[in-house]
């Protein structure tokens, strides 16, 4: 079942609803939607009573979005219930499907999820993506979406749209990746380069990943920073349930906050940026240990082990991480920091100096900072949710279709 307890904003680009008969049909079917998205299964009386409309009037609405294919009958409601039984409602297992895509620097993702947030069908490709320009990349990409896409076919689903993830910032127009210093990217439109017939959004990493926090995290507020990293180091801004995004679509940049000055130079053209602390590369590099294919599980694991080097390494990470946060937690004032991406699986080590560095320099009581559950998994799985949350946004479009 999709949990959908924030009302926050599509990802993928929406049409504001008119204020019309027509459009308030729409956020009706919008609202039932989520309702059974959320609380489902539930008779058509248990729906009514929760969004306040009459049940005949979302009997009509229902049976729109079961002929869409968008809700489906279960059959009569469990025994001992006073009354007449109605029909459960749940969110159908077949019909829109969210594909998610994930282009990291060393690694490429595509996850297909149906309108319940299971994940049906999933394929990964390691691999350096540095390849100086974003056609080659993008197009073992499509192969991978080609091939999530086919699997999610032969389940009953189609794709509603595609959202892909990447480590750089990304224009407002959500297709062009204007810089990513990582990958080696600029000014790189992916639409043409992706396949047309699926609706397109494109995403940074850390967006995606906060998102995906605020819809699948456990008990998570409608205002926090949720801070992501793998080789580079990003940040989501999420206020009252909706993502922090800036003039030109750039807020959230952590990795390039100065914690040092006169520090090492950048691959963003600054110095003593906190990914020359705190990232991937960086921390290897101070624990004196060599690249591998599960990095940052080889941390891990000698931290566990006890080895100085690796603690050490991680203990100035954190307060790397500390001090830019710290201005980050002045300025915003959110209520947690979640830390999510790689760093959720090296939070033993990276949280003590964290913590301390936020305590010592915040002013007023230090904020809380909790530990993401979905790791790693992050941006992926909020890229493909923000296609199902757009179709529950708006299930006209799809209803429209049928």
């Amino acid at each position: 079942m999709t949990a959908a307890p924030h009302e926050a904003e599509p990802a993928l680009p929406g049409r504001a609803l008119p204020d019309t008969q027509q459009g308030m049909r729409r956020r009706n079917l919008a609202r039932v939607m989520h309702t059974v998205s959320a609380e489902g299964p539930l008779s058509r009386a248990a729906v009514a009573s929760r969004i306040g409309l009459t049940r005949a009037a979302v009997s009509t609405l229902v049976d729109e979005l079961v002929r869409s294919g968008l809700l489906e009958e279960l059959g009569p409601e469990r025994p001992g219930r006073v009354g007449r039984p109605g029909s459960a409602l749940a969110v159908s297992a077949r019909g829109p499907a969210g594909i998610g895509a994930e282009v990291g620097v060393d690694h490429l993702a595509v996850c297909a999820v149906d309108l319940r947030g299971e994940v049906r069908s999933r394929a990964v490709r390691y691999g350096s993506n540095r390849d100086g320009s974003a056609e080659p990349v993008v197009e073992r990409l499509t192969a991978l979406v080609r091939q999530v896409v086919a699997e999610a076919e032969s389940e009953g689903l189609w794709a509603a749209g595609l959202a892909v993830a990447v480590p750089g910032l990304v224009a407002r127009d959500g297709r062009t990746v204007v810089r990513a210093p990582n990958l080696d990217w600029q000014d790189a439109d992916l639409g043409p380069l992706l396949p047309a017939d699926l609706p397109l959004t494109v995403d940074n990493e850390a967006n995606f990943g906060a998102l995906a926090e605020l819809w699948l995290g456990e008990d998570t507020p409608r205002d926090f920073l949720h801070v992501s990293a793998e080789i580079g180091i990003g940040a989501g801004v999420v206020f009252d349930g909706r993502l922090l995004r800036g003039t030109r679509g750039f807020a959230g940049e952590l990795g390039h906050v100065p914690v040092r000055p006169d520090g090492p130079e950048c691959p963003c053209g600054g110095r003593g940026c906190l990914e020359q602390y705190a990232g991937e590369k960086a921390v290897l590099r101070a624990a004196g240990v060599e690249p591998g294919e599960d990095r940052v599980g080889l941390l891990a694991d000698r931290a566990a082990e006890g080895d100085e080097d690796v603690r050490r390494a991680l203990r100035e990470a954190g307060t790397a991480l500390g001090i830019a946060l710290t201005g980050a937690v002045n300025l915003l004032d959110p209520e947690i920091v979640v830390l999510g991406g790689a760093l959720a699986g090296l939070a033993p080590w990276l949280l003590p100096s964290l913590r301390d560095e936020l305590a010592r320099r915040t002013a007023g009581p230090a904020r809380p900072v909790s530990v993401s559950d979905l790791g790693p998994q992050g941006p992926l799985l909020g890229a493909a949710h923000s296609v199902v949350r757009a179709v529950l946004d708006d299930p006209a479009v799809v209803a429209e279709r049928a």
